[in-house]
């Protein structure tokens, strides 16, 4: 199923300006980037609210500054770790841009910050450049006072609700981890039935843990593929069987570490077969 054409709009002087995503402006080109697809086997109110929240305009992007700025409007001074906006890439005090009355609410609780967004007429989004990994990161939101305050207070009566379904939902995590680390554990026992059964479970514990990133949380490692599964048995021998860590601690490159002691990883894992 198809949505209808959706209208994107950034932030101008004189107020929002329709976005072009192709260099050349193309209706055709552009009408494909503002149509978006929705899975005909959702229900008619998941694709009602999703049309909805796609169409739904972006909300604004508030900076908070490295160093110190001024307002292009009222010539105020804006020193670091102030809030600004850029608009025609001109910065503005919030109160400029109309967004003086909103209060903060730093990121770190998805609860309060959903309600509040929620009951918020106005809201902004607050961003920070981070030096050390190269890019922006969000911390936290401009909402009304009303709408904090609103969602404050449910958040309050609740709060014992959803600290029980907290404690239900982490220990439904990690009752699924251990199955998946003993489907994983007796999958790498049948590729590798030599290997020692103990050194088995701590690859399959390793490559599996929760949010690492590692081969093992892959769809495929989840699906005890064989070649995830061997990559994850691989990555093992590699930093617990051979000097691989120390040569990389001794400046040697990664793929020059790697050949080394390629050798020594394909008789672990041949002898495990």
């Amino acid at each position: 199923m198809r949505t209808g054409s959706t209208s994107w709009s950034g932030q101008a002087r004189n107020g929002n300006a329709n976005l072009q995503f192709s260099k050349n402006g193309d209706p055709d080109i552009e009408k494909n980037y503002r149509t978006h697809d929705v899975s005909p086997s959702l229900s008619e109110r998941k694709q009602e609210r999703l049309t909805q929240k796609l169409s739904s305009p972006a909300p604004p992007v508030v900076f908070e500054i490295l160093r110190d700025s001024a307002c292009s409007e009222c010539g105020a001074e804006l020193p670091q770790d102030s809030f600004l906006i850029m608009e025609a890439a001109q910065p503005l005090c919030l109160a400029c841009a109309r967004l003086g009355d909103l209060e903060f609410l730093p990121a770190g609780d998805a609860a309060l910050t959903r309600r509040s967004v929620r009951y918020s007429d106005r809201t902004a989004v607050v961003v920070r450049f981070s030096r050390s990994r190269g890019r922006y990161e969000r911390r936290g939101v401009l909402v009304e006072k009303s709408a904090l305050e609103k969602a404050e207070q449910e958040c309050s009566e609740d709060a014992g609700e959803r600290a029980k379904a907290r404690a239900a939902g982490t220990a439904r995590r990690k009752e699924q981890d251990r199955e998946l680390i003993g489907r994983m554990t007796a999958q790498i026992g049948k590729l590798f039935p030599r290997c020692p059964p103990r050194e088995a479970a701590a690859i399959a514990a390793h490559t599996a843990t929760r949010n690492s990133g590692r081969v093992g949380r892959t769809l495929a490692g989840r699906n005890l593929d064989e070649g995830a599964l061997t990559a994850a048995v691989t990555a093992a021998v590699r930093h617990q069987h051979t000097e691989y860590d120390e040569l990389l601690a001794a400046g040697m490159d990664r793929l020059l570490a790697r050949e080394k002691i390629a050798d020594r990883v394909q008789a672990i894992l041949a002898a495990w077969r």
